[in-house]
């Protein structure tokens, strides 16, 4: 299993790409992982010899997150995500990661990769941490701001099978985010998706609130790009807003700061429950490759969850079982 990194592209890059490369090929010797970058800026990040499995592959342009990204993909030919997305293109990988500018991945999917027959629009699919440990898929997370009931039906086919390919869910519960449970509620979009839904060929369990996404409801949820990507950086926001409260109420005074040493194990078990590091890696969903987005903020550990991500998709041929689906045999 051949895996392209875009080394170049993310808060932490090349650091963090390089570090995560070097340990997921120390702990899974069956992958070969492709460092695309500038090889003067990625070498002093190796500590030494590249080990069997590693390799770099150059490239001389970076695609940065202000670039428009339509122009940049086409314009920077030879910038380390383009690059990576054309070894996918040619077969010289099985799938490419990125940090990068979300946009221009979503471009480098569409114009490089290219758009698996039968899909009108590639979704992003995002896990979310749960109460019951199982995590929830979500897409589409902002791949496409507007979309058509049958683009959410399309989200929910790809993103059942990708819960039941590389998760082993059995039936997996699919949810459509709504303002509420009924089925007569939402707009226009949602009322028709929710009749296309009922009679697809999945685990419809109907209309999911916002409040009730990290609850264990469903296993999967669907929504356009513009409510998703709302709920994403919502629920990051709350997190993020919660552990700065507490951080502040537990220093406060002497006796609340030897509270906080007390269940300092317990607070430490519920931020790593809450976690992205935990569960990074987005896929493309509908692009005829595995085309992966990484959190722009993430470290090494966090692409390391990326990598073991992509690595099982590829195992249970993911690609190749999407592609059957929405290719009718």
């Amino acid at each position: 299993m051949r895996i392209a990194i875009d080394a170049m592209g993310g808060d932490h890059a090349p650091q963090a790409q390089v570090e995560s490369a070097l340990a997921a090929a120390a702990e899974w010797p069956d992958i070969h992982l492709v460092l695309v970058g500038d090889p003067d800026a990625i070498r002093p990040h190796l500590g030494g010899a590249l080990p069997d499995n590693v390799s770099i592959e150059p490239a001389a342009e970076v695609i940065g997150s202000d670039d428009e990204p339509v122009r940049a993909v086409r314009r920077k030919t030879d910038s380390s995500m383009v690059v990576a997305g054309r070894m996918v293109k040619e077969g010289r990988a099985d799938a490419m990661i990125s940090c990068g500018n979300t946009g221009a991945l979503m471009a480098t999917g569409l114009l490089v990769v290219g758009r698996m027959q039968g899909i009108e629009r590639p979704g992003l699919a995002a896990i979310f941490p749960t109460l019951d440990n199982k995590g929830l898929l979500a897409l589409d997370m902002g791949a496409n701001m507007d979309a058509k009931p049958e683009h959410l039906l399309q989200y929910a086919l790809m993103g059942s099978l990708y819960r039941s390919k590389v998760h082993g869910i059995d039936k997996p519960r699919v949810g459509l985010l709504n303002v509420g449970t009924e089925a007569a509620k939402g707009n226009e979009v949602t009322k028709a998706a929710y009749a296309l839904l009922e009679n697809a060929p999945i685990h419809f369990v109907g209309n999911v609130e916002a409040r009730d996404v990290l609850e264990g409801v469903c296993d999967v949820i669907i929504c356009d790009g513009f409510s998703g990507n709302i709920l994403l950086k919502a629920i990051e926001g709350a997190a993020q807003s919660i552990f700065k409260l507490l951080r502040e109420e537990l220093t406060a005074s002497f006796k609340t700061k030897l509270a906080a040493a007390a269940l300092k194990p317990s607070f430490r078990r519920i931020r790593t429950r809450m976690d992205y590091n935990e569960y990074n890696g987005a896929p493309l969903l509908g692009i005829n490759g595995l085309v992966v987005k990484g959190h722009g903020s993430s470290n090494a550990s966090a692409m390391k969850t990326a990598i073991r991500q992509t690595r099982t998709a590829i195992s249970n041929r993911l690609i190749a079982s999407l592609a059957d689906e929405f290719s009718g045999k």
